[in-house]
């Protein structure tokens, strides 16, 4: 199984954090979120690891993967990133990870044994996450809703209910190449303005409404996402209380 870690970004949210390095290097309990993340995925089964690069790549040089960089990364957003790692996606089937989340190696079995073409995971128990992290829940939360068959019939764009949320989209995905050929067909009807802008969840809903189908697995294994400090000092609380755990080989 062949991996993708998008790390372009710089995570402007985490201050002075991300002044030399990218914010898939910002330290979780001592290692780096990308630490993490590796371990994971090779628990899971990965045997190659790509990550995509832009901000500060320097810093991911010499980490025994593979990298492709998003050479615009300054002047577009994380679709047009994932695109860097085309020759891999056109060629084989990948998991898709973003580079401030981490997870349990768990969610990652669930989402390369799951059928489909393009498969999400998403966090049936998002709620007492986001309680953890907002004042607010429904200000960061998106809405995400299934079909009766259970693939996804919408997903991105503000939640004004929870009624609206069946879970939330945890920035980890999977591609086969024949999933991937519809990305492509699909980005390839889009002006380039448009494409540039596009983030991920938009570009899923996209796929939706143009007829593929996107398939959802629940993954309610405890997992991270990283936007700010005050998101790294919650984790490390949680992790010292046994109330998360970070991923380990096994």
């Amino acid at each position: 199984m062949k991996a993708v870690i998008l790390a372009a970004g710089r995570g402007r949210r985490l201050g002075t954090l991300t002044d030399e390095k990218p914010k898939c290097m910002v330290p979780l309990r001592g290692k780096p979120l990308l630490h993490w993340q590796r371990t994971a995925l090779r628990a899971a089964g990965a045997d190659e690891l790509a990550v995509v690069t832009g901000y500060r790549a320097e810093a991911l040089a010499d980490g025994g993967y593979t990298t492709f960089p998003a050479t615009r990364w300054e002047n577009t957003n994380m679709v047009t990133s994932l695109c860097a790692a085309a020759p891999w996606l056109r060629a084989h089937a990948c998991v898709v990870a973003y580079g401030d989340i981490v997870y349990p190696a768990a969610a990652v079995r669930s989402l390369a044994a799951a059928p489909g073409d393009v498969v999400i995971t998403y966090d049936p128990h998002w709620w007492d996450l986001w309680s953890l992290r907002f004042a607010d829940p429904l200000d960061d939360a998106e809405t995400f809703r299934l079909a009766g068959d259970g693939t996804v019939r919408r997903i991105g764009g503000r939640a004004a209910h929870p009624a609206e949320i069946e879970g939330q989209y945890m920035g980890l995905l999977k591609f086969t190449p024949p999933g991937w050929s519809a990305v492509e067909s699909v980005l390839g009807t889009l002006p380039d303005r448009t494409r540039d802008a596009m983030d991920m969840t938009s570009l899923l809903q996209l796929l939706i409404d143009r007829g593929h189908r996107v398939h959802a697995v629940p993954a309610p294994y405890g997992w991270a996402e990283v936007d700010t400090e005050s998101d790294l000092a919650l984790y490390e609380d949680l992790v010292a209380r046994g109330r998360l755990a970070l991923p380990t080989h096994d």
